[in-house]
């Protein structure tokens, strides 16, 4: 079991090893008690990649589902590449 507070800050890396960011916080299903969303702040390069504007200070968010981490270890693999990101929705 890993505690969220120590993903705060860990690369988040696709599939084909592309730097995405980093995470920032989880969402949790309170009725259920379960991760539901990884919320990654985009670097610039990704952030460009996936067609979002970066704002003038600070970074674009996305929420990530969970079903999209293949693995977490010293970084957070996803099992989807870059292209299969685009569509994912900005956290709010």
């Amino acid at each position: 079991m890993v505690k969220i507070r120590r993903l705060n800050g860990k690369k988040v890396i696709t599939s084909n090893a592309f730097t995405v960011g980093e995470i920032e916080e989880a969402e949790v299903n309170t009725s259920n008690w379960q991760v539901t969303h990884l919320y990654v702040s985009l670097t610039n390069e990704a952030s460009k990649e996936l067609g979002f504007r970066k704002p003038v200070l600070g970074s674009v968010t996305i929420c990530l589902p969970v079903s999209f981490i293949q693995a977490v270890g010293d970084v957070i693999t996803l099992n989807k590449s870059l292209p299969e990101l685009k569509g994912t929705e900005e956290c709010k």
